[in-house]
């Protein structure tokens, strides 16, 4: 990276294209892998959120309904349920993540390369503001944090 004119006080490291584009590449793929990770997530999630419905039906049935260990599994399935919130943090993470990395890539190639067309005011959007979209670390049935 070179100081730009604008900044002649900031430190400067010189690195060459090769590795800088490896980096690139590397960020690139990071991303990639993360948003598999988010596809996969979202898979499971739809598969254990139908399994829970299917066992919370059968549960539901009539003949069943007065049974009061059937009841007691029954509120361990909607506790279960609320686990499930792991898949939203989980998600929102990996989507910040994903952003960092992104902004990360472009900035490196803009200071190693060159701006082109205002590219580097369009990347600097990508970078979140916030460094940590989750900052719930624990869940309980019937607490909400917003975050």
């Amino acid at each position: 990276m070179q100081s730009s004119p604008d900044t002649p006080s900031e430190p400067a490291v010189q690195i060459s294209l090769l590795v800088a584009a490896d980096v690139q590449d590397a960020l690139l793929t990071v991303m990639h892998d993360l948003n598999r990770l988010e596809g996969l997530l979202n898979h499971a999630t739809d598969n254990l959120l139908a399994r829970f419905g299917e066992a919370n039906a059968s549960l539901t049935d009539a003949a069943v309904a007065g049974n009061q260990q059937l009841a007691t599994l029954r509120e361990a399935l909607r506790s279960a349920v609320t686990e499930l919130q792991f898949h939203d943090m989980a998600t929102q993470l990996i989507s910040h993540t994903s952003r960092v990395l992104q902004g990360c890539a472009f900035r490196l190639a803009a200071e190693t390369m060159g701006d082109s067309d205002g590219e580097a005011a369009a990347d600097a959007e990508l970078m979140p503001g916030r460094p940590n979209p989750v900052t719930q670390s624990e869940m309980e049935a019937g607490s909400v944090e917003l975050f």
